[in-house]
């Protein structure tokens, strides 16, 4: 009798199929270095992202920023990343020049985030009170493949000048670029972040810094997605003054390969969830659902359209 029984539970068991086991997902959050904006905004996303959503394994990584966010994208090899909107667009027109080899024909966005502001630093006693004093002296432009250092190359441009008319290029991080000036090691840095950038709090609140103008006339130069703004008198210790400069949208992108549904539940759980992004960084403050569906520069997540649709924002 009993070996019926297990002969019945064999046969069963070969007519039902086993329960179906859902695919284990990952969010990976490409960033930047970590004493940059994106990096604690990311570590925010992530924290929500862990909370919410059970199922999903979710980490965040400190990269190069932009550049490097959106070709790791393309490989596979992230499913959330900050960019900054020039090196967005350079990416989807396979620009070799910014870095990009090929068309990266994959990206999708998620959403439209703070500006970036063009934060050109010297110290004090560098001399440095324009743009043109930028030739013979030391510059950081910003790490190697980083929306920074597009940037860099864009302001000098549009201002006559090139690495050649620079005394000594520096490629750093924003963290290691302070630290050089604060040796007395560099004149001067050209950050693009949000506004109270950690990197810049600390070197103002160090030695004696002068923020360095970026003119309307060379921010119209350049033309969009670059805006001409004024950095805010006493964003850092010893600015007393509105400083004229640009801007540049960032945004957050995703990948096609990720599903409709995990690119919907991650835009909805960002804009569901703004106060704990300015809690994270003052720059979050500045991110509203109202323009996050505007300005695109390429196609939008399919996800991310469905979460806009529900909240009104497209038709």
């Amino acid at each position: 009798m009993g070996s019926k029984l297990i002969a019945a539970a064999i046969a069963t068991a070969a007519v039902w199929p086993a329960p179906s086991v859902r695919a284990e997902q990952f969010i990976n959050v490409l960033t930047g270095g970590t004493s940059g904006v994106y990096y604690p905004l990311g570590v925010a996303i992530g924290e929500i992202y862990s909370a919410k959503l059970p199922d999903v394994r979710v980490q965040v990584q400190a990269t190069k920023a932009s550049v490097e966010n959106l070709i790791l994208l393309q490989q596979g090899r992230g499913e959330l990343a900050f960019a900054m909107g020039d090196s967005l667009k350079a990416a989807w027109d396979g620009d070799e020049e910014a870095g990009f080899k090929g068309r990266l024909d994959r990206l999708r966005i998620v959403g439209a985030i703070y500006p970036n502001y063009i934060q050109v630093v010297a110290t004090a006693d560098s001399n440095i009170k324009t743009l043109a004093d930028l030739r013979g002296k030391r510059l950081s432009v910003g790490a190697p493949k980083s929306g920074t250092e597009l940037n860099s190359r864009a302001i000098l441009a549009a201002a006559g000048l090139g690495y050649k008319d620079i005394g000594k290029v520096e490629f750093l991080p924003f963290a290691e670029s302070v630290e050089l000036m604060k040796n007395r090691q560099l004149d001067a840095t050209l950050q693009s972040a949000g506004l109270g950038v950690a990197s810049l709090k600390d070197l103002s609140a160090s030695i004696d810094i002068h923020l360095v103008s970026v003119p309307k006339e060379v921010v119209d130069k350049i033309g969009p997605p670059f805006v001409p703004v004024k950095i805010p008198a006493n964003t850092y210790s010893g600015q007393d003054k509105d400083v004229p400069t640009a801007a540049v949208a960032n945004y957050l992108v995703t990948s096609s390969a990720v599903s409709d549904d995990l690119a919907y539940q991650m835009t909805r759980l960002i804009f569901e969830n703004l106060p704990e992004l300015a809690k994270a960084h003052a720059a979050g403050k500045e991110i509203r659902l109202e323009t996050a569906a505007t300005g695109n520069l390429i196609p939008l997540h399919p996800g991310a359209v469905r979460y806009y649709k529900e909240k009104g924002l497209l038709k």
